[in-house]
């Protein structure tokens, strides 16, 4: 019988979740609750007598996680940007594990439309900051998946252009019928020379919203979720940020738009964001990994309302 019977039902999670503890502490812990299930991840809490709570995670293809943890490493160390530290990593039968330091909260989704004004702009700013320290904080050479190769996060892909324009009609591509007026319009915008030829590739953590943030007193407290960071012109990284923590509330999503802008730009300049970013960006958002359409809002909105949310964001676009 292990600490994780209740929470993870595959005996190879549950052997990589004891190994993930003993590497992080040799106490044992009171009660170990699940957070959720991701798509390629389990997550759990576990609560201690005499120390403070740690996260555990594991996942069946080691890269993810390997990947995720040097980032985390890698953003305490170079910027200010609020992320759990790292306290165990590692790989046991072929389950990856990753073990860090909890950090309480609520969950910014779930408490967002619930702030004040004055706050919801603080905390959009917030964001438009930390996005800004991270492409103040990291460059690559290539473009696309990161991932960690002697030690160092790269990119492999070397062409901007053919990159970004596959990016974007792929997350076109998934969009369902309800889309399809708008399909050709844009795959044309992507396919235009629409962005820099070869811009300096940033960090793009591409799920970089509130539903992955918590929120202490109104204050940003944490950024959880570093899983499959991508290389990507700065550009398409606020694009689609702006989009999920401006647009995705309010009814006007204006202030909080400058708010983040004005955020990113007490670290660096922003960048020229073009249609072809924001079509990529808006796109990609509208459906999840599992081709579901994501639902806006708090309470989120039905799937009708929710399409017809997307569709108008596109169809601003051209």
């Amino acid at each position: 019988m292990t600490a994780f019977d209740d929470v993870f039902p595959e005996a190879a999670f549950r052997r990589a979740g004891e190994t993930a503890l003993a590497a992080a502490t040799s106490e044992r812990p009171r009660t170990v609750d699940s957070l959720g299930r991701g798509n390629r991840k389990r997550t759990a809490l576990a609560r201690f007598e005499e120390r403070d709570p740690v996260v555990v995670q594991v996942c069946p293809e080691p890269r993810w996680l390997e990947t995720e943890s040097v980032l985390l490493g890698e953003i305490r160390e170079r910027t200010d940007v609020p992320v759990p530290r790292v306290l165990a990593a590692g790989e046991t039968d072929g389950v990856a594990f990753l073990v860090t330091a909890y950090v309480p909260g609520a969950d910014l989704h779930e408490r967002f439309v619930d702030l004040s004004r004055p706050r919801q702009r603080a905390v959009a700013g917030a964001f438009g900051a930390s996005l800004g320290a991270l492409h103040a904080a990291f460059s690559f050479e290539g473009y696309g998946e990161l991932a960690v190769e002697d030690g160092a996060l790269q990119a492999r892909e070397t062409d901007w252009h053919d990159w970004f324009v596959a990016y974007g009609r792929r997350a076109v591509g998934r969009l369902p019928a309800e889309f399809d007026g708008l399909r050709d319009r844009l795959d044309a915008v992507l396919g235009e020379r629409a962005t820099d030829r070869s811009p300096t590739a940033r960090l793009f953590p591409w799920d970089f919203r509130p539903g992955n943030a918590l929120v202490a007193d109104g204050d940003l407290a944490a950024v959880l979720d570093w899983e499959a960071p991508l290389a990507a012109a700065p550009a398409l990284s606020v694009a689609k940020a702006s989009y999920l923590v401006a647009d995705w509330y309010v009814a006007d999503p204006e202030p909080l738009r400058e708010a983040f802008v004005a955020g990113y730009e007490r670290i660096r300049p922003y960048p020229t964001v073009r249609a072809a970013h924001r079509i990529a960006a808006i796109a990609d958002s509208a459906v999840d990994s599992r081709g579901t359409v994501t639902n806006p809002g708090y309470p989120e909105r039905e799937r009708d309302a929710a399409v017809a949310f997307h569709r108008r964001a596109l169809a601003d676009c051209l």
